[in-house]
């Protein structure tokens, strides 16, 4: 496979766990755990993106690349573009964001997005999802639905329930249609150079405030997104203090 790079957003505020990257989990402070994860990769270059200085010294005493970038961010993919834009990269640099809460990503995960990029030159984005089994997750619209065309690439995102099949569930909604299966989206992306200068100008669409989905506004304004189908659990990230103590026993244990 091609060389990629992965940055990884670290942001200090956060309404429910404040200073979440520096959460001391087996220690080490989130972000390191992070940061290792994405160094076995095989990545050819893994930067830390933040916007606070207790962060990037933090990060900084660990021994990783760390760039400082405007707080004023909405999303992570506002400040992958800044750090494209700073590093100069080359249009046909690919670059996986992973998140600086997701301490047990599986390497398979951040492999198997930088390949949507590397092995389809039309895309300029690419992501993964996974088959749905259960009606329960089908009909809940937290569990967010892509629909893919014949090559792999993405139709349309939602959080209804689609394909909607007409015959099944104007029956019965419990069960997941067999006639075309049902695709969860997870949230991991991936990004061609080229499409981070272009997105700094794209201005935020109707379909992505609607659904209240940022990969909307790739769709919106034509942009490919590769969907790689995937069966790896995406692993536990941190979002509350009870997540804090359930992923640092499964680091304990050596997941």
């Amino acid at each position: 496979m091609g060389a990629f790079k992965v940055v990884i957003p670290a942001r200090y505020g956060s309404s429910r766990l404040p200073g979440k990257p520096l959460i001391n989990l087996a220690g080490k402070p989130m972000v390191q755990h992070v940061y290792e994860r994405a160094l076995g990769c095989g990545a050819e270059e893994v930067i830390i993106a933040t916007d606070d200085q207790r962060i990037f010294d933090v990060a900084k005493a660990f021994g990783a690349d760390v760039v400082m970038t405007d707080p004023k961010h909405e999303n992570g993919t506002e400040r992958l573009a800044e750090v494209a834009a700073l590093r100069g990269w080359a249009d046909d640099v690919v670059v996986v964001n992973l998140q600086g809460d997701e301490p047990l990503v599986p390497s398979e995960l951040v492999i198997k997005t930088a390949a949507g990029l590397l092995e389809n030159s039309e895309a300029g984005m690419s992501s993964l999802c996974t088959p749905i089994h259960s009606a329960t997750d089908a009909f809940d619209a937290n569990v967010v639905k892509v629909v893919r065309d014949a090559k792999g690439f993405a139709l349309y995102f939602s959080r209804a329930t689609i394909p909607w099949d007409r015959d099944l569930y104007k029956v019965s909604k419990e069960k997941v249609s067999e006639r075309m299966p049902l695709f969860r989206h997870i949230g991991m992306y991936g990004y061609r150079a080229s499409f981070l200068k272009q997105y700094r100008a794209m201005q935020p669409c109707v379909l992505e405030q609607t659904e209240s989905l940022e990969q909307l506004r790739a769709l919106y304004y034509g942009i490919k997104i590769h969907m790689g189908v995937i069966d790896v659990p995406p692993g536990h990230g941190v979002d509350t203090p009870e997540d804090v103590a359930r992923v640092e026993r499964l680091l304990l244990a050596g997941i």
